[in-house]
C-alpha cells in the first residue's frame, strides 16, 4: 500500500529531528570533551597530592599510661582509623550522604541526574544529596567557585566543569583508595567550625568525649552537620540542628539501625551542648608543660637534625606526630592541688602583711622607685590591651617607617629616647652608653630623626601616651585572677591596678622526679597559665640554703670530714689572698638569724639549723670551691655555663655554697636525685619517645646515667637529709622523707626539695619581681613558703591508692662503714635552745588562717 502524503511528510520530518538531535547529541559530546580535556589540565589534585593528602593533623601528647592529654595545633585535627570509627558515625554516614557507597565508583548517575534537575530547573544551587561521599571528599580538596551571581549559560559551564572535576577527581580517590580509607580522609578532613576539624575534635568539643564513646543521638548531630555545618551548628541554632538529627535517626532506623521506642526516645531529647568545650591551651592538666614541650620539641629537631624522609623539618603543628611524655597525670593532678592550695594560703599571708604598703616604694631609695616604676610601665606596656592601642595609633606610621628602614626597632623605650635626643634632653653617646640605644642601628637612628615622617612620629607617640594613661586610669569591668572554684572573679578595676594586682601575687614551680628513671612525673610552672604565663620550672633563681648538702657531701666525701666534727657557730672570713679562692674583697656572711650563739655545732646540727656559718667552715676547709663545682657538674648542672649577661651560671666564688648561684628547678630537682639513687645521678628526661603520624618512631629519650657520690657517702647525707626532716620538724606523711628548705637574700625565694626512696620533688615560691615578697624571715623562709606543697602532694598520693605510688618504700641499706662515720646519735638530737624554727612553728599554731600548717 503506498504511504499517503501525509504519513511520508511525518517521516521526514521525524528524520530530520533525529539528525538535528543526533547532531546536538555530537556537539554536547564533543563539547563535553572539550571540558573534560580542558578540566583534565586544570588545577585538578595530582596523583601525589591523593598519595598523600594534604591536611593539617594536630600532634597529640600523652601521659606515661598513653593517656592523651594536650594537643598542638594549627587546626585542631586527630587522624582516625576505620577500625576506631564508631559504628554509629558509619551507620549514620552511610544513610544520610551514601546509602550507595559500596556499590558505585566514585559518581552515582542517578544522583547526579537528580542533582542536575533540580539545579538547572528549579535553580537550586544547593540541591544537595547527589554526590557520594567520595565526591564530597573530592570537593575538599578545591575551591568550589560561587554561581548565585552568574548568568544561566555560564552557570551552565560552571556546574558541568566543576561536576567533572569531582567525577575525575572522585575516579582517582576510587583507584587510589579502598573505601574505608576515602570514608575516614572525609571524616578527618571535614572541618566541624568552632575550631573542630575532623570526627574525632567535633566529638570532643561539642560532646567532650572521643568519637568512638558517642551515643546514637550524639552521632548523627555530627552527620547532620556534614549538609552545611554552619546552618545545622547546635550551639547557635540548636532547633535546625534537632530537625535534622532527627531526620538522619529516622533515615538510621528505616535501616534497621535503631529500632522505633529508641528513635521515638531519642527524638524526645533537645540538643544538649552543657559539654561543649573549646579548649584554649591554658585549659587542661600540665598547662606549662605543654607550652615549654613545644620549644624542647623544637630545639631537639634542630640540634639533632631530625627531619622527614623527604629532608624537609617537621612542623610540630601540622604533622600529626605523637609525643609519649613521662607524666602521670594522677601525679600532676595532685602537684596541681597542693600548689593551688597552698599558695592560697601564702596568698593570704601577703595581702595581709602588705595592706597599706606598696611593693614598689617600700622602704627603698628613689633610684629603686624609679627603676620599679619603670618596669612596672613595661609590664603594663606588654599586655594585650596596650598593644591593640598602640597598634590603632602608631601602626600606619610605623608600617611606613618599617618599609624605609627594614628590621630596626621602634619600641617605645627606643622612640622615647630618640625624642629626648632631639629636644637635646641627652645625647647620643650617653643614650649609647645607658644601653637605651642598639649601636648596630645608630646609623638608621639618625636618619629617622631627619626623615620627613619624623613629626608624625613624634605626635603619634604623644598621643598614644595621653590616650594610654586615660584609659589605663579608666575603671572597666574586667575579669582578674582569684583563689576561688572559678580561679577568676569580675571586677571594675583600671587597667593600671589590674597589673598591679596580678603582679602582686606569688608564684610557685613544682616538680616531681623518679630518680631510677629519670622520668618527670609532674610538672607546675605557676598557679594559674591563664593569667601567668612564665613558667617557674624552667627560671633560673638563686637557690639559698638548697645548696648546703652538696658542700656537706664534698667535705665528708673528699675531705675526709667527720660528720659528727663539731664547728664554732660564729662569723667565718675567707678573704682576699686566701689560697684557693679569688674574692677581691673579705667575705664574711651572716647566719639568716643575722645571729651567732657561739654553740658547737656537728654537721647533723649544721645543716638541720641551715647554719652559714658551718658552711664557710667547711668551704675553708676544703681550700676550694672547685670541689662543689665539679660534684655540681657530675649532678647535671653545666659548670661552664654562661648566662646571657656573660657570667658563669655557678661562679668559681665561695658564696655559691651558700646558694649564690642561678639554677633552674629542673636542675637542683634532677641534681637531689642522686641522692635518692643510691649517688647516681640518672638525667631528668619529659619525653619517653615520639612517632610520626603513622607510628613511625623518631626519637627515643634515654637518659644518661652517672656515678656521682660514693654509696657510702651518699648514705650519710640521706641520714642528714632525714634528719633534717625528723622529730619536731617532721612532714605529715607516711613516706620515708628526707629534705632541705632554703630561703634567699631579703625572702625573695622560698625552696625545698624533697627525697623520698621512689621519688624527689623540688619546689620554689617567690614573687616574680623580688620587692614581692614577705618583710620577715618566720613569714618569707622555704620551711614555711614551700615545704608545705610538697607535704600536701606527697599527702594525697598516699591516700590514693590506685595512685602506684609506693610510700612503703625505703632507702637502700647503708654499706659497710657507714655506722662507724654517723656513730653520734648523743649528738644528732641535741636541740640547741635558741633556735627559731621551734618558735616560728609554735607562732603559725596561733594565727588566723584558712590553712593550718
Amino acid at each position: 500500500m503506498a504511504e499517503s502524503p501525509d504519513t511520508g511528510s511525518e517521516s521526514e520530518q521525524f528524520r530530520k529531528y533525529t539528525r538535528i538531535l543526533r547532531n546536538s547529541a555530537y556537539i554536547l559530546i564533543g563539547l563535553i570533551c572539550l571540558i573534560f580535556l580542558a578540566v583534565s589540565f586544570s588545577d585538578l589534585p595530582s596523583f601525589e597530592d591523593l598519595e598523600n593528602p594534604k591536611y593539617d593533623l594536630a600532634t597529640v601528647i600523652y601521659d606515661v599510661k598513653g593517656v592523651p592529654f594536650g594537643r598542638y595545633y594549627v587546626e585542631d585535627r586527630v587522624a582516625v582509623d576505620f577500625k576506631q570509627l564508631s559504628p554509629n558515625i558509619k551507620q549514620a554516614l552511610l544513610v544520610t550522604e551514601d546509602d550507595r557507597f559500596y556499590n558505585h565508583c566514585g559518581i552515582d548517575l542517578r544522583a547526579l541526574a537528580r542533582v542536575g534537575f533540580k539545579t538547572l530547573i528549579l535553580r537550586q544551587e544547593s540541591a544537595g544529596g547527589g554526590s557520594t561521599i567520595t565526591q564530597q571528599l573530592a570537593k575538599l580538596l578545591f575551591k568550589r567557585p560561587k554561581m548565585h551571581k552568574m548568568s544561566a549559560p555560564m552557570r551552565f559551564i560552571t556546574l558541568i566543569t566543576v561536576k567533572l572535576k569531582e567525577w575525575v577527581t572522585a575516579i582517582k580517590l576510587e583507584k587510589s583508595y579502598t573505601k574505608e580509607e576515602i570514608m575516614m580522609m572525609y571524616l578527618n578532613k571535614f572541618e566541624f567550625i568552632n575550631g573542630a576539624h575532623g570526627i574525632e575534635a567535633a566529638a570532643q568539643i561539642y560532646f567532650n568525649k572521643s568519637q568512638d564513646s558517642l551515643h546514637v543521638d550524639e552521632a548523627a548531630t555530627l552527620v547532620g552537620m556534614l549538609k552545611n555545618p554552619s546552618l545545622y551548628n547546635p550551639k547557635r541554632f540548636p532547633a535546625k540542628c534537632k530537625i535534622r538529627r532527627d531526620l538522619v535517626m529516622n533515615l538510621m532506623h528505616q535501616e534497621g539501625h535503631i529500632d522505633k521506642v529508641a528513635l521515638d526516645t531519642l527524638t524526645l531529647k533537645e540538643i544538649d551542648m552543657t559539654s561543649f568545650d573549646r579548649k584554649t591551651q591554658s585549659d587542661g592538666p600540665a598547662p606549662y608543660f605543654r607550652a615549654e614541650l613545644t620549644k624542647w620539641v623544637k630545639d631537639l629537631f634542630d640540634k639533632q637534625q631530625i627531619k622527614k624522609t623527604d629532608g624537609s623539618a617537621y612542623n610540630i603543628y601540622t604533622d600529626g606526630l605523637k609525643i609519649y611524655t613521662t607524666i602521670d597525670l594522677t601525679y600532676q593532678k595532685y602537684a596541681e592541688e597542693a600548689v593551688f592550695e597552698h599558695m592560697k594560703w601564702n596568698q593570704q599571708r601577703y595581702f595581709k602583711v602588705w595592706k597599706n604598703r606598696d611593693p614598689w616604694t617600700f622602704e627603698t631609695d628613689d633610684a629603686q622607685k624609679a627603676l620599679r616604676a619603670d618596669i612596672l610601665d613595661s609590664q603594663t606596656k606588654d599586655s594585650e590591651r596596650y598593644l591593640a592601642l598602640r597598634e590603632k595609633i602608631m601602626g600606619t606610621i610605623l608600617q611606613h617607617l618599617d618599609e624605609k628602614f627594614p628590621n630596626v626597632p621602634f619600641s617605645d623605650n627606643v622612640i622615647k629616647t630618640l625624642i629626648q635626643i632631639s629636644n637635646n634632653a641627652i645625647s647620643w653617646n650617653q643614650a649609647k652608653q645607658d644601653e637605651k640605644l642598639d649601636v648596630v642601628y645608630s646609623d638608621a637612628y639618625h636618619r629617622i630623626i631627619n626623615d620627613e615622617k619624623w613629626e608624625k612620629l613624634k605626635t603619634a607617640y604623644t598621643t598614644l601616651q595621653e590616650e594610654y594613661k586615660k584609659i589605663f586610669s579608666t575603671p572597666v569591668k574586667m575579669k582578674v585572677f582569684d583563689y576561688n572554684t572559678n580561679k577568676e572573679k569580675e571586677v571594675e578595676m583600671t587597667p593600671f591596678d589590674s597589673v598591679r594586682y596580678h603582679k602582686m601575687h606569688l608564684q610557685a614551680g613544682f616538680m616531681a622526679l623518679e630518680q631510677s628513671t629519670g622520668h618527670v612525673k609532674a610538672w607546675v610552672g605557676g598557679v594559674n597559665h591563664t593569667y601567668f604565663k612564665y613558667d617557674h620550672a624552667t627560671m633560673r633563681r638563686s637557690f639559698g640554703s638548697t645548696m648546703k648538702p652538696f658542700v656537706y657531701t664534698q667535705a665528708i666525701a673528699v675531705q675526709g670530714i667527720s660528720p659528727c666534727q663539731e664547728f664554732d657557730d660564729i662569723q667565718y672570713t675567707i678573704a682576699p689572698g686566701d689560697a684557693g679562692f679569688e674574692v677581691d674583697k673579705e667575705w664574711s656572711p651572716a647566719n639568716a638569724t643575722e645571729e651567732f650563739t657561739g654553740n658547737k655545732y656537728n654537721l647533723f646540727h649544721g645543716l638541720l639549723y641551715s647554719k652559714n656559718s658551718i658552711t664557710v667552715r667547711l668551704v675553708k676547709e676544703m681550700g676550694t670551691v672547685n670541689l662543689i663545682r665539679d660534684l655540681l657538674h657530675n649532678l647535671g648542672i653545666d659548670k661552664n655555663l654562661r648566662l646571657e649577661n656573660g657570667r658563669l651560671a655557678v661562679p668559681n666564688l665561695p658564696s655559691i655554697c651558700l646558694g649564690a648561684v642561678d639554677l633552674t628547678l629542673m636542675e637542683m630537682t634532677g641534681a637531689y636525685s642522686a641522692f635518692g639513687n643510691n649517688g647516681t645521678y640518672v638525667q631528668p628526661i619529659f619525653v619517653s619517645r615520639i612517632e610520626d603520624k603513622n607510628g613511625k618512631l623518631i626519637y627515643q629519650g634515654i637518659p644518661s646515667r652517672k656515678s656521682a657520690i660514693n654509696p657510702l657517702y651518699n648514705a650519710v647525707m640521706i641520714a642528714m637529709l632525714k634528719n633534717n626532716v625528723g622529730g619536731q620538724f617532721s612532714l605529715r606523711i607516711k613516706s620515708k622523707i628526707g629534705g632541705k628548705t632554703g630561703t634567699t637574700n631579703d625572702f625573695t625565694d622560698g625552696w625545698f626539695m624533697g627525697v623520698t626512696p621512689t621519688l624527689v620533688t623540688g619546689v620554689w615560691t617567690g614573687g616574680d619581681d623580688k620587692w614581692i615578697r614577705f618583710l620577715t624571715l618566720d613569714e618569707g623562709q622555704g620551711y614555711i613558703m614551700a615545704r608545705p606543697i610538697s607535704e600536701l602532694f606527697f599527702q594525697k598520693l598516699e591516700k590514693d591508692e590506685k595512685s602506684g605510688y609506693d610510700w612503703k618504700a625505703d632507702f637502700p641499706k647503708p654499706p659497710l662503714g657507714y655506722d662507724e662515720l654517723v656513730n653520734c646519735e648523743k649528738y644528732k638530737y641535741i636541740r640547741p635552745s635558741t633556735e627559731r624554727k621551734t618558735l616560728l612553728k609554735e607562732k603559725l599554731k596561733n594565727e588566723e588562717f584558712d590553712n593550718e600548717f
